[in-house]
């Protein structure tokens, strides 16, 4: 996610298996560290992101990206970032020109992600951009298509795939640890206040669907591993509240899967929500909260006792993961686990969301 003040934007422009399948193949010995442009400096990149590299084994900031002359000056000293390698919205494209540049991460508002994202592939970089990836299926395949023309590499910023307690949470599911999944529950949400850019259909693209909701969207998704089939979706915003001019408010959507289970989710912008239950035939699977910054927790119900389930202190934050995880594919040639078709998959489901919250009636997905 991004924030910022919308002043700023438009004046500058698992255990086991899991943890196995994101683990280094990079050796430390001889493996240079990727060098990313951070492009946005709002409150997100500059609280969470860039203060992470610090714990990245394979990645360092190289360069910044952003429309506040002052941003640049007071991050790039703070970072180290030399004059030479901090850039203008107005001069981004000259990131190609620079070899200390591997790859961009896009922080912008949603509207803004596709163009930067299909710049920087021309530009010779590789992408890592924030979700949702963009405001529509249309932007995400022109991205996907920009990246595999350049023959760069796109992934999408899921940072909760690489947090340990979602990585148990999902290796735990689909291996039926609570028997079989028959029902997801998912809720996301908080009040939001006024006066961003979230709130501007034109730069957001959508309302709580697309900040908070695609979270309880996208752990439906990876916890089954299986790509819905149907949605039935009711929306609820009071159009008086000045915050709810251009987009939504609430919407509740049910999520029917190819193999049975379905998902009954909740994005909110007016009401406080972080967690999901999966609910198995022999039990269930908590997380509360799910997918904060920090503090996940896991309780666990099991031929019939509940109790909680603590993991050891991770060796790096999910934020510092997703960085590393993006440089190491980039150094081995991997696929990341989150590439553009994940946050491709989301936009097609977030569209029939809308679709059905429109018009009163499930949709079909993909058909």
């Amino acid at each position: 996610m991004a924030t910022g003040s919308r002043r700023d934007i438009i004046g500058g422009l698992g255990a086991g298996l899991m943890l196995a399948s994101v683990g280094s193949g990079v050796s430390a010995a001889s493996a240079r560290k990727i060098g990313y442009a951070i492009v946005g400096l709002g409150s997100y990149a500059t609280r969470q992101i860039m203060p992470n590299f610090a714990g990245c084994e394979h990645a360092h900031i190289a360069a910044l990206v952003s429309g506040t002359p002052a941003k640049l000056e007071n991050f790039g000293d703070q970072y180290g970032v030399p004059k030479t390698h901090r850039y203008s919205y107005a001069d981004f494209d000259r990131i190609r020109d620079n070899p200390d540049i591997d790859a961009v991460y896009i922080i912008l508002p949603n509207s803004l992600h596709a163009e930067y994202a299909i710049r920087a592939a021309k530009a010779g970089k590789h992408v890592m951009c924030e979700k949702p990836m963009a405001t529509s299926v249309a932007d995400c395949q022109a991205m996907i298509a920009a990246c595999r023309q350049a023959g760069k590499k796109l992934m999408i910023g899921y940072r909760s795939r690489f947090e340990p307690y979602n990585r148990l949470a999902i290796d735990l599911a689909r291996s039926g640890h609570v028997g079989p999944t028959r029902l997801i529950t998912a809720e996301h949400g908080f009040p939001i206040k006024p006066d961003q850019w979230r709130l501007d259909k034109p730069l957001s693209g959508g309302g709580s669907m697309m900040d908070i909701g695609i979270y309880s969207l996208n752990a439906a998704r990876y916890l089954t591993g299986e790509e819905p089939v149907e949605v039935s979706a009711v929306e609820s915003t009071d159009r008086s509240d000045p915050r709810f001019r251009t987009v939504e408010d609430r919407i509740s959507f049910l999520l029917r899967f190819p193999s049975g289970i379905v998902a009954d989710c909740i994005s909110s912008y007016s009401s406080g929500h972080n967690s999901y239950r999966i609910n198995g035939t022999q039990g269930w699977i908590g997380m509360e909260p799910a997918t904060p910054y920090a503090g996940q927790s896991m309780t666990i119900r099991k031929d019939g006792v509940t109790a909680p389930r603590t993991l050891p202190p991770a060796g790096k934050t999910q934020f510092a993961g997703q960085l590393d995880h993006f440089a190491e594919c980039i150094l081995t040639g991997k696929t990341p686990i989150v590439p553009g078709e994940e946050g491709l998959a989301d936009l097609r489901v977030i569209e029939a969301i809308y679709q059905s919250a429109a018009q009163g009636r499930s949709v079909r997905i993909g058909a």
